[in-house]
């Protein structure tokens, strides 16, 4: 696993912790992300249980985990936080900001109430010293009670499961290289798992209204400068949820295709 600084000033610090090499096959590669602000931190989805020690381990070699005063948790599924009862229990201090409507569920890992700030469904301001950070809607994006978090002097957008790709092992590179080539790579994964044109669509406008100059997922590559746009166009344009069986029938062509040529 390895920790890289994607943006830095005056006390103000994005880093990404993922690629962990000695995972098991099974389990998918996650990028977990640390906020920083004079000294003080906020982890951003911690990933799954299986992952705690190692990305414990990985940020404490560079920050003093004491100084972590929040943790931020896009929605609900287990390779997002269900490592949060170790870390809660590891810092019982700690604050975990989440969506509301999964408070009654995610306590179900273990984590009491109070510490808990229940986020609504239109987002809010998480405050990390003096640094604002805003959670925003992003609703069936692929969860009911979805959020985004933006940090407007860093101009980062992390988008959670939005953007997500399944890279194949030799393609470790933290940014997209090859914006084509990554389509490749998430395509599969939005038209299964995002269920609503009207929701993505939302989500595009609020985003083309932001300053963005990374969009950060959760899986996969970060997208920088250019990439923002060719995502978020590309994005708009994908047919999800009742175009599965469009993309099923075109995915059976394809093998039909592939087993003719090898006949």
């Amino acid at each position: 696993m390895i920790k890289k600084q994607i943006f830095s000033r005056n006390g103000h610090v994005w880093s990404v912790i993922g690629r962990d090499k000695n995972k098991r096959d099974e389990v998918i590669d996650t990028n977990q992300y640390l906020v920083e602000k004079n000294g003080k931190g906020l982890l951003l989805d911690p990933g799954g249980i299986e992952n705690f020690s190692t990305t414990a381990a990985e940020i404490s070699k560079h920050f003093d985990l004491r100084n972590l005063d929040g943790i931020f948790a896009s929605h609900q599924d287990p390779d997002v936080i269900s490592s949060l009862t170790l870390w809660v229990q590891a810092m019982p201090h700690i604050k975990v900001h989440m969506p509301s409507v999964w408070v009654g569920f995610i306590t179900h890992f273990g984590v009491l109430k109070e510490n808990i700030n229940a986020i609504p469904d239109k987002g809010g301001i998480i405050m990390l010293e003096d640094l604002p950070l805003q959670a925003l809607p992003a609703q069936y994006m692929h969860s009911s009670g979805n959020l985004s978090l933006y940090d407007a002097e860093a101009k980062i957008l992390f988008s959670g499961d939005i953007g997500a790709a399944l890279l194949p092992e030799d393609k470790g590179d933290l940014f997209v290289k090859d914006f084509e080539e990554h389509i490749s790579y998430m395509e599969y994964f939005h038209r299964r798992w995002m269920p609503s044109n009207e929701a993505k669509s939302r989500w595009v406008s609020m985003v083309r209204k932001l300053d963005v100059d990374m969009i950060a997922p959760q899986h996969g590559a970060i997208f920088q400068g250019e990439d923002v746009t060719r995502f978020l166009n590309w994005l708009d344009a994908l047919r999800v949820g009742n175009g599965w069986d469009e993309w099923e029938a075109a995915e059976l062509e394809k093998a039909n295709e592939a087993e003719a040529a090898l006949a």
